[in-house]
């Protein structure tokens, strides 16, 4: 009975492990992406996961998808496009 364990304590502590270092802070992640995108509002400056900036002019909540006017027009976007770090960091104030 001990020899059954102790060969299984290796694999349920590397599990620990990976489950500590990657897959709880990807979960913590995923959460504050989804509030990021719930909290987001008309007017507020966002930047996409492919760098192009603008200003959320209409939010659509059935389909998920928000028109951000950049320089060249507007464009639709879906919510999950927009990048959570670059956003905040371009509507924190710089210190």
């Amino acid at each position: 009975m001990g020899e059954s364990i102790s060969t299984f304590l290796p694999f349920i502590l590397m599990f620990v492990v990976v489950y500590f270092f990657m897959i709880a802070p990807q979960m913590k992640r995923q959460k504050q992406e989804k509030k990021f995108a719930a909290e987001l509002k008309k007017g507020d400056k966002v930047i996409t996961k492919s760098g192009m900036h603008g200003k959320i002019v209409e939010l659509n909540d059935k389909d998920g998808s928000c028109v951000i006017e950049t320089l060249a027009g507007k464009i639709k976007f879906d919510k999950s496009a927009i990048s959570m770090e670059m956003s905040r960091k371009l509507n924190t104030p710089a210190k």
